[in-house]
């Protein structure tokens, strides 16, 4: 079925802001906390979880396949973990943890698990992950590109054992295998074999989720990891507020002046989206964590950057549209990865960012932005959520951003238009 685009002009600010922006629970924690729940032995609570287009389509993955989630309101979800059945067909989208996080668990059960996904989901890479569950035992077919549709011949149970593999187009490769590692027979064994891994932040979320969740994962070899094998037992998952999707928000104050606080910001964190604290510093903004929440406050002009993103890739449209605001030049490294998102994120930055007036060179690895004066027009969002945010934020400060399709922000944030409406003074 065909999606009907949702059209909608960014609003323009006119006065600094003094807004407080409450924000769902993280999608990185939501989906791994999801994924533990269904292999433990007794019932899991999540509070606080994202209830979004790509956790909804993992927990329904999950109900396919027998588990039970239950809804409580709409701040918690209750997972009662059943033995995993096949004759199942789960639809994955286009969302990277749902095709790579739900795959070895289709191993674990009894039966057939058919995975597919839109265009673009058939276009993702998944080898690295078939080969690994090939190497551990798990009997399947994939499409000829190793990708999407995907049929997992679940026998009930998955040997395990040693695997290694180039998982550099992406960490959740990895975090897929590790995630199920607890109840293979002989646990996991786990070596990347590849250049350096992108979002290495997210790889350290999957770890200590593990261990909280009471598995043994031992780390200390690079590039290496060890899951024994264990019975998980059922707990309480508080779900921290996702960092990543509030970069557009907190970046709106260098943009507009004034303030922006996000309340119930962690103390202590391992998601990647705390890191976009130090870029905003860079580019010219300020921050206080109080009792009330983390503040971010603009300051008299976006200074241009030279940074490397590999770490923090789904920060990239935000750096990439402040960059186009800013005074001075910018270079963004380290994003040849996102080349296998949603869309060619890097080549979709270069063309809208472009056609708004920036001067941009597009390089495998990453964009040098000039700001030059910018002039509204139909920003394509190519379906990606995160693109959607890019062309909010410059609307902010550009008059007539058009935004192809606003629909997708709901991959993460339902509401979207309404909450940046009332942050920016526009209404909704």
């Amino acid at each position: 079925m065909t999606k009907r685009a949702v059209p909608w002009t960014a609003p323009t600010a006119i006065d600094p802001l003094n807004s407080v922006v409450r924000l769902p629970g993280s999608k990185s924690m939501t989906a791994r906390a999801l994924v533990l729940a269904a292999i433990s032995t007794g019932t899991s609570t999540l509070d606080n979880p994202l209830r979004a287009r790509d956790t909804e389509l993992m927990a329904s993955g999950l109900r396919a396949m027998g588990v039970s989630i239950s809804t409580v309101d709409d701040d918690r979800w209750v997972v009662r973990p059943r033995p995993l059945t096949g004759s199942a067909q789960v639809e994955v989208g286009a969302a990277g943890s749902v095709m790579r996080f739900l795959p070895p668990l289709a191993g674990l059960a009894s039966g057939t698990v058919t995975f597919d996904g839109t265009a673009r989901g058939r276009q993702r890479p998944l080898g690295p992950l078939v080969t690994g569950l090939r190497g551990l035992g798990v009997r399947l077919d994939a499409s000829a590109a190793d990708g999407l549709p995907l049929t997992v011949y679940g026998k009930g149970r998955v040997r395990g054992g040693e695997v290694a593999v180039d998982a550099s187009p992406s960490s959740q490769l990895l975090s897929g295998l590790l995630l199920a590692a607890p109840d293979f027979d002989r646990g996991l064994t786990l070596t990347h074999t590849g250049p350096a891994l992108p979002r290495a932040p997210h790889l350290r979320l999957t770890v200590e989720m593990l261990r909280a969740a009471g598995a043994a994962v031992d780390d200390t070899t690079p590039d290496s990891w060890r899951v024994e094998p264990a019975r998980l037992a059922g707990r309480s998952w508080l779900i921290e507020p996702d960092l990543a999707t509030i970069a557009p928000f907190l970046a709106a104050a260098l943009v507009v002046g004034g303030r922006v606080t996000v309340p119930g910001w962690p103390r202590s964190t391992l998601q990647a989206g705390d890191r976009l604290r130090s870029v905003l510093t860079r580019m010219g903004g300020s921050f206080r964590l109080t009792e009330k929440g983390m503040t971010v406050r603009g300051g008299p002009q976006i200074r241009g950057i030279d940074v490397d993103l590999r770490d923090q890739a789904e920060l990239s449209p935000v750096v990439a549209a402040l960059a186009a605001l800013a005074d001075a030049p910018s270079t963004l490294h380290g994003l040849a990865h996102l080349r296998t998102q949603e869309n060619d994120q890097v080549a979709a930055l270069a063309r809208e960012l472009a056609a708004l007036g920036a001067g941009v060179v597009e390089h495998e690895d990453g964009l040098v932005i000039e700001p030059r004066p910018l002039t509204g027009t139909v920003f394509e969002t190519y379906d990606d959520h995160r693109m959607a945010h890019a062309a909010a934020l410059l609307g902010l400060k550009v008059p007539g951003v058009v935004l192809s399709d606003v629909a997708c922000t709901a991959k993460t944030l339902p509401g979207f238009p309404a909450l940046w409406s009332a942050m920016a003074g526009a209404g909704s």
